[in-house]
């Protein structure tokens, strides 16, 4: 790969004029038509961790967004200038370091764009829906389970929000047409964390990139076209690793801070944890062992100057002074990461994450268990995910067989008639429009992904005010 290729200003269709007088490059342009829509906007009813939170505080998917677009063009600055400044490629320069740093800045504003609601719960209500229905609900009298495609099931079966991104960026964000946004491919493909289809995902390959999807079917001819463009055929985008490495940051710390300022987790408890020789026996290395054991006595550090300046909350204080060092150095971790391995990368061979591969990777795998133990196994979320799930299957099972029957020769019943009715009148054109000219079993899966974009579109709190208005709950 290379990166005269890989900054592909290409967008899906062509803009009719250009000015001469905006000095802005393509990517910075991407960025204004982000920001401005709504499908950004949504982020805000968006969670993060905590679903319906009514605290100020706690962070939701555009607070978390914004922190990962910060952290995704820091990573950039440091990492292409790292490279400059040792010559480590001679085709590197700083137009095309301020080119990375712009696209990394979007894709940290939209990596999360294609997530339903209730964070990443709802994808899994999502996919468990499927595998709970493909084999009950018949079409043409056969159950959808046999009738589809093996792609189009597998879609459906390992749901993803990543691959959801992808659709709602090209074709459901219908302002102008059904190109979506005309967001850049360079920016598309950054995103593309998972460049395989849902036949190809093998989570125990050892190579990152075949984790999840990264497209649904009905994207196929545009990835193969984003990806030949940029010349990232078979293999991650480079600039995908230090995205991913920029969320990965970004909510390790961010739960850990969160976790305490709701009393989840208290100082005490995670000083011990970190301290758990099933942490520390993570670093590979002396010098892994230190920077980790440095990063706990900072902790301290900070905790007893909290208390020495007699500060209301000292544990909180400490804390929360304290992930930002830890992002600081896991930051610095995940730049060393990537240029180590930057031959690898842009050869299309790596397959870990930078982080897993630098000094912090001990420190990260111990925020995320402390984060899961305290945190994702709590009686709270656990009761809000039980009711998150209860309204994503609801609003499936009333749905998705009424898109069933819907665009056919079959009259769709009066209750049928209205839910599609409810279905966002934008995502119901851009179906017509790429159902036009398709058979019967395209058409279906169509419709089904129909549905999914309808629900993925939600926030969490128009989910849940539309799953009462429909049971009738005031």
């Amino acid at each position: 790969m290379n990166w005269e290729q890989l900054l592909c200003e290409k967008r899906q269709s062509k803009s009719k004029s250009k000015n001469s007088k905006d000095l802005r490059n393509e990517f910075q342009k991407d960025y204004h038509r982000i920001i401005c829509s709504a499908s950004f906007r949504r982020l805000q009813d968006k969670t993060q961790v905590f679903p319906l939170d009514k605290s100020d505080f706690v962070r939701t998917r555009l607070t978390h967004s914004l922190e990962v677009s910060s952290f995704a063009k820091s990573l950039g600055q440091t990492a292409f200038q790292y490279l400059i400044d040792k010559d480590i490629d001679k085709e590197l320069t700083t137009e095309i370091k301020d080119k990375a740093c712009s696209i990394l800045e979007c894709a940290g504003l939209l990596h999360d764009i294609g997530n339903p609601p209730f964070g990443h719960f709802g994808e899994d209500s999502i996919r468990n829906w499927f595998e709970s229905n493909l084999t009950k609900i018949e079409f043409d009298g056969t159950v959808l389970d046999e009738y589809l495609d093996e792609q189009m099931k597998n879609d459906l079966l390992h749901f993803e929000g990543n691959a959801q991104a992808l659709r709602l960026l090209t074709k459901l964000h219908y302002l102008v047409d059904e190109n979506g946004m005309h967001l850049t491919y360079a920016l598309l493909n950054t995103l593309i964390k998972y460049p395989v289809s849902s036949c190809e995902t093998d989570r125990h390959s050892g190579d990152i990139k075949t984790k999840k999807m990264g497209y649904y079917l009905a994207e196929k001819d545009l990835f193969d076209d984003i990806t030949s463009s940029t010349g990232a055929v078979d293999c991650r985008y480079p600039l995908t690793y230090l995205l991913e490495a920029a969320d990965d940051i970004a909510y390790l710390t961010a739960d850990i801070e969160d976790a305490v300022k709701k009393g989840f987790l208290s100082y005490h408890q995670l000083i011990e944890k970190l301290r758990s020789e099933k942490y520390i026996s993570e670093c590979v290395d002396e010098n892994e062992r230190k920077n980790y054991t440095n990063m706990i006595s900072l902790l301290e550090t900070k905790y007893q100057n909290a208390k020495a300046k007699r500060i209301t909350d000292p544990e909180l204080n400490a804390v929360q002074n304290w992930v930002i060092s830890v992002q600081g150095n896991l930051l610095y971790c995940a730049s060393y990461g990537f240029t180590k391995n930057y031959r690898s990368i842009m050869d299309g061979t790596f397959t870990k994450e930078v982080l897993a591969v630098s000094y912090g990777n001990a420190m990260s795998k111990a925020l995320g268990c402390i984060a899961y133990e305290y945190v994702f196994r709590s009686k709270p979320i656990l009761k809000m995910e039980i009711s998150a799930g209860k309204i994503i299957n609801f609003l499936l099972d009333n749905f998705i067989p009424a898109a069933v029957h819907y665009d056919t020769k079959s009259e769709l019943s009066p209750m049928e008639d209205r839910l599609m009715s409810i279905v966002s009148e934008n995502y119901r054109e851009i179906y017509s429009i790429y159902s036009a000219d398709k058979n019967d079993k395209e058409k279906l899966y169509l419709k089904l992904l129909l549905v999914t974009d309808f629900v993925c579109g939600m926030t969490d709190s128009y989910a849940k005010r539309l799953y009462q208005e429909l049971s009738g709950i005031e």
